[in-house]
């Protein structure tokens, strides 16, 4: 049984929210030996009780099982089974690792990463995110971690007329783009990174308006291709990138709720770098600003309702991408977080 390989245990930092544990933290039982061949065994055999433990509570923290290095991370992700997504339309500068995994966002560590769903300003989003701790930070560096329909929920009671207008018209999302990446910018991923490309011309066919995303990118012998409904108006030095407007508010079939799926308040307190104006970076569908103190009610609450547990060595953390939110608080290095988008 999962339950005899993978024990349910209980942090100081966990929230019951709706009788549920969050987030849902398991460990290895202490009866049993444990190596990696037994480890990636068990998540392959039991990985039906791992997706409920995720669907119920939308999170995972596993802790304390043999992985140590990137190379055995990448093996405990492949081991799940799930498609892997690749970084296309994405703000955040990251590098490959080793197969499907990349470094966490490489932003300066003084620098806070507001919370977001990821690539929630693209059609195209993984469906799941895999993070892990190689080396855990000296202070600091949690990835906090949010619901997101807890936080549509307080938001609707809260502010019902701005939410209705976000369902009724969405957001558009802009953003200037230089040529190459920019690591000392939260979102300095230039547009041939962004894009995969050198190509202007095949940017703009992996941007076409048309609102629907077929994926065409070279990966190894493999032929992707990325079409992201995103405007691209260019410049001297880069690239003015217009996205949407696309919904705010996401239906989750899974759970039968509906969630704050957006970056409102990471690009509108996040978006800033020697291009680019945060207060610009997103407005309502009509083009219209948004109101800023209703960006830091949305910011409180967020905060409030946030778990934030310490990175440990060996940690793996799964999000489902569409239950949850995420941030990533200023450290003290060193701290290395790797990560993983899946289908």
């Amino acid at each position: 049984m999962a339950e005899a390989f993978f024990v349910e245990s209980q942090i100081p930092e966990q929230k019951t929210i709706e009788g549920i544990l969050f987030p849902a933290v398991l460990t290895p039982n202490p009866s049993l030996p444990l190596d990696r061949p037994q480890f990636l065994d068990a998540v392959r055999a039991h990985k039906p009780h791992l997706e409920s433990l995720l669907r119920s509570s939308g999170a995972v923290l596993l802790r304390g099982f043999p992985v140590r290095s990137a190379a055995d991370f990448d093996r405990a992700v492949d081991a799940f089974g799930y498609d892997e997504l690749p970084y296309v339309g994405g703000a955040a500068p990251r590098t490959n690792v080793v197969g499907r995994v990349f470094t966490a966002n490489e932003s300066p560590p003084d620098q806070k990463i507001p919370f977001h769903h990821e690539m929630a300003q693209v059609p195209k989003f993984p469906a799941k995110l895999f993070f892990f701790c190689e080396e855990e930070p000296r202070a600091g560096g949690e990835t906090p971690i949010v619901l997101s329909h807890f936080v549509y929920k307080r938001m609707r009671e809260k502010f019902p007329e701005f939410v209705e207008r976000l369902e009724k018209l969405g957001l558009i999302y802009t953003r200037v783009l230089g040529e190459g990446d920019d690591p000392s910018s939260p979102i300095g991923r230039g547009w041939q990174s962004t894009f995969l490309t050198k190509d202007k011309a095949v940017a703009e066919e992996r941007c076409l308006v048309a609102m629907q995303f077929e994926l065409s990118i070279v990966v190894g012998q493999c032929c992707r291709a990325a079409r992201l409904g995103m405007k691209l108006e260019w410049t001297e030095d880069g690239v003015k990138t217009i996205m949407g407007p696309i919904p705010a508010i996401k239906f989750d079939e899974t759970r039968g709720r509906k969630i704050w799926f957006n970056s409102m308040v990471a690009a509108y307190t996040g978006w800033k770098d020697a291009r680019n104006d945060p207060v610009k970076a997103v407005t309502c569908g009509d083009g219209e600003p948004l109101p800023a103190d209703l960006i830091d009610e949305c910011l409180k609450i967020l905060e409030e309702e946030c778990v934030a547990i310490p990175w440990k060595q060996g940690d793996i953390l799964l999000l489902d991408n569409l239950a949850v939110l995420h941030s990533r608080r200023s450290f003290e290095p060193p701290r290395r977080i790797l990560a993983s988008l899946c289908q």
